[in-house]
């Protein structure tokens, strides 16, 4: 889909469809002109069918060659002010506005709006982002996708603001395909994404980028040397053979270390990398097994964030880190009551093999603090308990620097991702203490178990500004809630941490 920015009248850009924004509570439609050359028959419809603007809301209708697209669409935005949120909204409502109507061109006229560059960067997001489906598997549908496929969208824009719009328009490309890119990694069955191919896509990320990134792969005879417990335990019970990535940015003015001339600040992102998670030795249930594949999406969005900070250019060296393995059960998995030592030093009895990703993050946490960062922000499919406190579409965000944790936030919001603080409540740190070993990989209490989890996170990171985030429930869309995440993998945290990098 390409899209772009013109600042000519909407009614001479010849194209299948026109879609015109109606707000809510509004009489009229947001284009006189349009209205007028079509004699009135938007005020018509708007009237005769009470449309009353509401985010979603739709009316289509041919212009007999009245104007130069081919069809008109009443779009509704919901009310003012067009946001950030709304145009985003707005895009991916627009791109299915256009596949039913099988436009190939369209046009979108955009409201008059105090940033351009934020709508721009919103709208572009919303329509590729909205307008994605995983149909790889689907041969029917891919191809009916395919036949139906928007090749252009052209924003009409006031002319004064045409170049602010096409920074926003890149930038909301930049961001979408970096979102998508996590979202395809984490839709594919785990069959195909086993560990040994997910670092194929990290070589080949790195490949793609000579000089820019680079990349080391540590593989299970590196890991036994570098005291790799935790990831080591976890993945005893797969077939699959574990591996720790380190992939590494330097701005290109750049070169490692510091003092005069080197990058300004060094981030850490770690993301957890189970390719599948049957529970192990304490299996799952099936139906809680279904979707375990997503329990790389944190591994996924750290990729997709290192894939896309080439292009975007930020003066800071950011390094991505994951443990990848597969936790399976078999005669040679970790068993409950076990004790493994971690690679700094620190032991884990493991009373609950299904608590596994804390276990492999205990060293992939603790290698990012070998780097010496100014911070490490780690990316976590972790608990369901923060489903239980948040639901489904909302992250939980622990940290031990208020301010680090604030401007991730900050961050999440400008990038329409749902995330919310969460304590870490020092009277609950006795809980993940062990009478065998240094911690346990269980609270054992039914209560708090999203604070005690990121309590015991806390313990691997030591006096390193950091912040987890818990993506549980937004890393996959069991409905479609929100316009711009189709069903399945959304890409969650992507947007938000390349928001957060760019202004680290």
């Amino acid at each position: 889909m390409k899209i772009s920015a013109q600042g000519h009248d909407p009614a001479k850009i010849v194209s299948d469809l026109l879609i015109v924004p109606l707000f809510g509570g509004a009489k009229k439609p947001a284009a006189a002109a349009v209205d007028a050359a079509l004699g009135g028959i938007l005020s018509d419809v708007i009237a005769e069918d009470e449309l009353e603007g509401k985010d979603g809301e739709a009316a289509t209708l041919r212009t007999f060659g009245k104007l130069s697209s081919g069809k008109v669409a009443l779009l509704g935005c919901g009310s003012k002010p067009f946001n950030a949120v709304a145009a985003r909204r707005w895009g991916a409502r627009a791109a299915a506005a256009a596949r039913a109507a099988r436009a190939r061109k369209v046009v979108l006229l955009v409201p008059d709006v105090a940033d351009p560059f934020i709508t721009a960067r919103a709208l572009a997001e919303g329509l590729l982002l909205g307008d994605y489906r995983f149909l790889k598997y689907k041969d029917e549908d891919a191809k009916k996708h395919g036949d139906n496929a928007i090749q252009e969208v052209v924003l009409s824009v006031p002319t004064r603001k045409v170049s602010a719009f096409e920074k926003g328009i890149a930038a909301g490309e930049r961001l979408s395909r970096a979102t998508i890119l996590a979202r395809g990694l984490v839709n594919e069955p785990a069959l195909e994404m086993t560990p040994g191919k997910l670092v194929e896509v990290a070589k080949a990320i790195a490949a793609a980028h000579p000089g820019r990134l680079s990349l080391q792969v540590f593989d299970k005879e590196a890991l036994e040397k570098m005291g790799c417990g935790g990831i080591l335990a976890v993945a005893r019970g797969s077939d699959e053979a574990p591996y720790l990535v380190h992939m590494t940015y330097k701005p290109k003015k750049h070169v490692s270390g510091r003092g005069p001339g080197k990058s300004k600040k060094r981030l850490a992102v770690v993301g957890k990398g189970i390719t599948f998670d049957s529970g192990g030795l304490s299996i799952k249930p099936s139906d809680f097994m279904e979707d375990m594949k997503i329990d790389m999406a944190g591994c996924a969005a750290m990729l997709a964030v290192m894939s896309e900070l080439p292009e975007l250019g930020p003066d800071v060296e950011v390094h991505g880190i994951s443990g990848i393995c597969e936790n399976m059960p078999s005669g040679k998995a970790i068993r409950p009551g076990d004790v493994v030592r971690t690679m700094g030093g620190k032991t884990i009895e493991i009373l609950n093999t299904d608590a596994e990703g804390r276990v492999t993050l205990a060293d992939t946490l603790h290698y990012a603090t070998t780097l010496k960062p100014d911070a490490i922000v780690d990316l976590a499919t972790l608990t369901g308990a923060c489903m239980v406190a948040l639901g489904e579409e909302v992250a939980g965000l622990m940290t031990n620097r208020d301010k680090l944790g604030a401007k991730i936030l900050a961050a999440a919001d400008a990038s329409g991702e749902l995330m919310a603080r969460l304590p870490l409540v020092e009277e609950y740190l006795h809980l993940v203490k062990s009478r065998v070993a240094d911690l346990k990989n269980i609270s054992g209490s039914r209560y708090g178990g999203a604070v005690t989890d990121g309590l015991f996170l806390r313990e691997f990171v030591g006096s390193t500004p950091w912040v987890h985030v818990d993506m549980a429930g937004p890393a996959w869309a069991e409905r479609e809630s929100v316009p711009h995440q189709p069903l399945g993998a959304t890409g969650f945290g992507v947007r938000t941490m390349l928001e957060f990098i760019e202004k680290f």
